[in-house]
């Protein structure tokens, strides 16, 4: 099944066009990694498929004009996150994943039943819920992004969007935050596109990985047959290998 359907995506700006031609299919159900360069248009195409910024040509969400949707139902199918998140001062923790309700009852709207299942639900299945009455500013890095990720959750959407997750965390954090992120896709059928610098978690965590360079999609596929020395030299444009940890993980390094 596909998740997004993309034809001749184009973004541009005064003088310079971020991305282009972008032609390819993204699968549902999935952890889709974007990888490349800096400047390469990982976090652009993010926005353009989360709309946050116009761009040409065609994408296609569920089978439906990614234009057409309604702003409201948009938000209850799709979630993003991008790489600075939002100041949470004076916030606890259950306060901040119950905004993640708002697209089913708005701002005024009184919480029900099923926002407060929603909003356990979340806190549980992220690992948060002890910390559920703490404050968001006073938790660790990994720990704020578990709780972002809450959101999200109790936002109900079967899509995530999350711009560069681990890129200020620590290893341990970075391999429990993707770790997370890949058992939603696989144990509930969710969905993810996120934007990822290290290849080598994007192939240990990720089902598809998208490789773009210069505003253009230079090879997509598997992450084994991402992890070949000729593919790798092909996106980052120098020399690799790639060595097979104990536990058969492959892992690339700069030749």
């Amino acid at each position: 099944m596909t998740l997004f359907h993309l034809s001749g995506l184009a973004v541009e700006i005064p003088g310079h066009r971020l991305l282009d031609d972008i032609t390819l299919d993204l699968p549902a159900g999935r952890a889709t990694a974007l990888i490349g360069h800096n400047g390469s248009g990982k976090s652009t195409l993010l926005r353009a498929l989360a709309r946050q910024i116009p761009a040409r040509g065609t994408a296609i969400f569920e089978g439906r004009p990614l234009g057409a949707w309604p702003a409201r139902a948009l938000a209850r199918r799709m979630a993003y996150l991008p790489q600075t998140t939002p100041p949470a001062e004076g916030m606890t923790v259950r306060e901040l994943v119950a905004l993640g309700r708002y697209p089913w009852h708005g701002a005024l709207g009184r919480f029900g039943p099923a926002d407060h299942a929603a909003i356990a639900r979340a806190l549980s299945e992220c690992g948060v819920e002890p910390f559920a009455d703490r404050l968001v500013d006073t938790l660790s890095g990994g720990e704020r992004q578990r709780v972002w990720l809450a959101m999200m959750v109790a936002q109900e959407a079967g899509t995530l969007l999350l711009d560069e997750p681990i890129s200020a965390l620590d290893i341990a954090h970075q391999v429990e935050v993707l770790a997370l992120v890949a058992a939603m896709c696989h144990s509930q059928g969710r969905s993810a596109v996120i934007v990822l610098h290290d290849v080598n978690m994007a192939a240990r965590f990720c089902d598809h990985v998208v490789a773009l360079r210069a505003g253009r999609l230079v090879w997509q596929g598997a992450p084994r047959a991402l992890m070949r020395p000729e593919t790798l030299q092909r996106i980052y444009g120098l020399p690799m290998q790639v060595l097979t940890r104990a536990d058969g993980h492959p892992i690339a390094t700069p030749a």
